[in-house]
């Protein structure tokens, strides 16, 4: 049934997917490379042209079926990289389909190439060289190969997958890989994986394969997964439950540096209690002494947190943490005490004057002193006119103007807020209820105008989306949204990275997502504390190998960093089309796509729901039980087969969910007459919620709904899918692109 639905892709506007049908990859063949095929040892700018003229890149996205002639007549006729590259591919491609033998002679010819323009993948192409073997049933053979590549390359990511083929032998001298791998390439995924099997057995209690057990005792395995699992993106629960094992179990023996493994591990998990008892045995920095405070806070050990947060302070007393350390502990102390720690905050840390200034308010009014917490939310607004906290205050005023009918005072505000703070998030919303409140007051050219400047200066915006309905761009409103079927046009090919060896890179733009993963992992020194550039690879080589949770939070959290040289890198990568794509990429594509067309629902909305839902990770599941990648509750899940009577389902397949999701989308926008806000809302808070808000409400507008939508939850629901939904279109669509980039 899902071929059926791949099948019928054309009915929906798609471009990009297929951008190179094979009458298109024949002209493509032929032409001349205009920069010479650069080897992958000259300048960065030369080989980003050479792979911008590239067209094995283009074909890196099709199947396997589809470039398999194009590759064929490339690996033929051209000697330069991109025969090169041709090569390795259709090998690849040759030896997945168990055609070893046919992939031999690539990767001999490759061989010859590997000490010189290919020398950056020359330990993968000894790899790919012995699973050729391999799959050709020359098991020996394979076994010099891959000797032959440990012996040369012996820290490559290329070499610990070798060492554990290898070591996965029945042979009994096999186990004798993975020992090496593990004590000479621990970080690489292979080790992981390896330490936990020997960690977890499948069958508890017996014990692994006598043949399989490695030479390093139970706190050495546990310390590799400590330090590396939470990179291996399929350590699953056994992560949590070997920090569990090795805290507990050899408390005694480990250093303040495996603490510090330790507290990272429950922290990134967000087990911040256990997190912030693992930071208080580490070595005192300001981010282990903030982080051991504030799970000590989060977990109730309040007199704990209170003298680690005074710790922080009288140790790293200029430290950014501190200053956030500093806001933390004034909520734990008494107020008049309170007051002094904010007086600290605005006198040694201006940045955080505007936060610690308008807390103090809050404490004041708390204190009943009315007149001095006006006075000091005054001064935020005179000492701090461009702080994230002014915007508050001043948008908070505008509501209040609006509500009673002022919409010139509403205005007036919203303009002060626009020109003191313009790349605040808040600016974003003022511009757009400027544009609202202007035709209010019959003044249709400052309200375009509020529009157009949404869309030019905050352009991922839930608010440009709807400044872009009142410009009456042709992109969905609420009510036509689900019949709307935009044009999708996908990258031609992947955007090198900011970080990484050539080989990393490499392997990244030529589709070995895997590979690509294993090798980044040995050269990531400190995947505890990376760089701004380090933390954006990381992310797109997560999504690359289906770890698509972690790696949107990867590039998204880019941008908490505050220290003002990586708030300039993260703005360099920001203007970047490949990191809006990182955070609105299109994982199971096919499948997503393929319901939607079949229940006629707008792609696009769909995509960005599952993104909302579940960051398109499978086999998550919520506290309260729903379940995959559009969390679909059981009792949901049972009620709609009850409808459908199709009653086969496993609710943790993407097929299955995905099959589930779309259709009580489907039925969500049927309750509502097709009306996409009420239907979304309802998937989140359910029909009944939606009913009692619809007759409640009292709202002129959808607008004006969703700013009355009285649980916090689905409000941000509702502005979160419609904002990746508009993020997907601005992204993917060529005529809204265009008509942004116009501005």
């Amino acid at each position: 049934m899902l071929k059926t639905i791949k099948d019928r892709w054309p009915l929906i506007a798609i471009a990009g997917v297929s951008a190179l049908s094979i009458g298109m990859m024949a002209s493509l063949i032929k032409a001349t490379d205009p920069f010479g095929s650069p080897d992958l040892s000259q300048s960065p700018a030369l080989q980003s042209e050479a792979n911008e003229a590239s067209v094995v890149l283009k074909l890196v996205s099709q199947p396997p079926e589809i470039r398999l002639e194009a590759l064929n007549t490339i690996a033929k006729s051209d000697r330069t990289i991109e025969g090169d590259r041709a090569r390795y591919l259709l090998a690849t491609d040759l030896i997945d389909q168990g055609q070893g033998g046919s992939a031999l002679p690539l990767l001999n010819e490759l061989s010859q190439q590997s000490a010189g323009r290919y020398e950056a993948m020359a330990p993968y192409i000894l790899l790919k060289k012995g699973q050729a073997q391999a799959a050709a049933g020359q098991s020996e053979a394979a076994q010099d190969t891959w000797n032959q590549l440990i012996k040369t390359y012996p820290s490559s990511g290329a070499t610990a997958e070798a060492l554990y083929q290898l070591g996965n032998q029945p042979a009994p001298t096999a186990i004798t890989y993975w020992n090496k791998l593990l004590s000479e390439i621990p970080a690489h995924p292979r080790s992981v994986e390896v330490a936990l099997k020997q960690l977890f057995p499948p069958q508890p209690g017996a014990g692994s394969d006598a043949s399989k057990l490695t030479a390093l005792d139970e706190v050495s395995l546990l310390k590799i997964v400590a330090y590396h699992g939470f990179s291996g993106f399929n350590s699953g629960a056994n992560y949590i439950a070997a920090l569990d094992r090795l805290a507990q179990n050899y408390s005694s023996a480990l250093t303040p540096e495996d603490w510090a493994a330790i507290g990272f591990g429950y922290w990134e998990a967000q087990n911040y209690t256990k997190a912030g008892e693992a930071y208080s045995k580490a070595p005192s920095t300001p981010v282990t002494l903030y982080r051991a405070a504030r799970g000590q806070e989060i977990g109730g050990k309040s007199k704990a947190a209170i003298a680690t947060y005074q710790q922080l302070n009288q140790t790293f007393p200029e430290a950014p943490e501190t200053a956030t350390g500093l806001l933390k502990l004034a909520n734990l102390v008494p107020r008049p005490l309170a007051l002094a720690l904010l007086d600290q905050v605005m006198t040694r840390f201006p940045d955080q004057g505007a936060e610690a200034l308008a807390f103090r308010a809050d404490l004041l009014d708390e204190l009943k002193s009315s007149a001095s917490a006006q006075q000091a939310r005054a001064s935020v607004l005179s000492q701090y006119p461009d702080s994230a906290v002014a915007a508050e205050i001043r948008f908070t005023k505008a509501e209040a103007s609006a509500a009673k009918g002022d919409y010139a005072a509403a205005m007036t505000w919203a303009q002060q807020l626009i020109s003191a703070a313009p790349k605040d998030d808040l600016a974003a919303k003022s511009g757009f209820f400027l544009g609202k409140w202007s035709l209010k007051q019959n003044q249709p050219n400052v309200a375009e105008s509020a529009f157009k400047q949404v869309i030019r200066e905050h352009p991922e915006s839930y608010y440009a989306w709807r400044s872009a309905v009142h410009l009456d761009w042709e992109v969905g409103d609420f009510d036509t949204v689900r019949n709307f079927t935009p044009l999708i046009a996908f990258p031609s090919q992947r955007s090198p990275q900011p970080a990484g060896s050539t080989t990393v890179q490499e392997l990244h733009l030529l589709g070995q997502d895997v590979a690509a993963w294993g090798q980044w992992q040995i050269e990531l020194v400190n995947p505890q504390a990376p760089t701004v550039t380090e933390q954006f690879t990381d992310g797109i080589l997560r999504l690359g190998v289906g770890d698509n949770l972690e790696g949107i939070f990867m590039v998204s959290s880019l941008a908490w960093r505050d220290h003002p040289t990586e708030k300039s890198e993260y703005q360099q990568l920001k203007v970047t089309p490949a990191y809006w794509q990182a955070l609105y990429p299109f994982p199971f594509s096919g499948l997503i796509l393929g319901w939607a067309q079949q229940r006629k629902l707008n792609p696009l909305l769909v995509t960005a729901l599952v993104r909302q839902e579940s960051r398109f990770q499978a086999d998550i599941s919520s506290a309260v039980g729903a379940m995959g990648l559009m969390q679909v509750m059981p009792d949901t899940a049972a009620w709609i087969a009850e409808q459908t009577g199709d009653k086969a389902y496993t609710l943790n397949a993407p097929e299955d969910n995905v099959k589930l999701g779309t259709w009580y989308l489907d039925y969500t926008h049927r309750e509502y007459s097709d009306n996409s806000l009420f239907a979304v809302a309802s998937y989140n808070a359910g029909p009944g919620s939606v009913d009692g808000w619809i007759k409640k409400a009292n709202f002129t507008s959808a607008d004006e709904f969703v700013e009355k939508i009285p649980y916090p939850e689905t409000k941000g629901y509702v502005e979160s899918v419609f904002g990746g939904y508009w993020n997907y279109l601005r992204l993917y669509n060529p005529e809204i692109a265009a008509k942004i980039a116009a501005l």
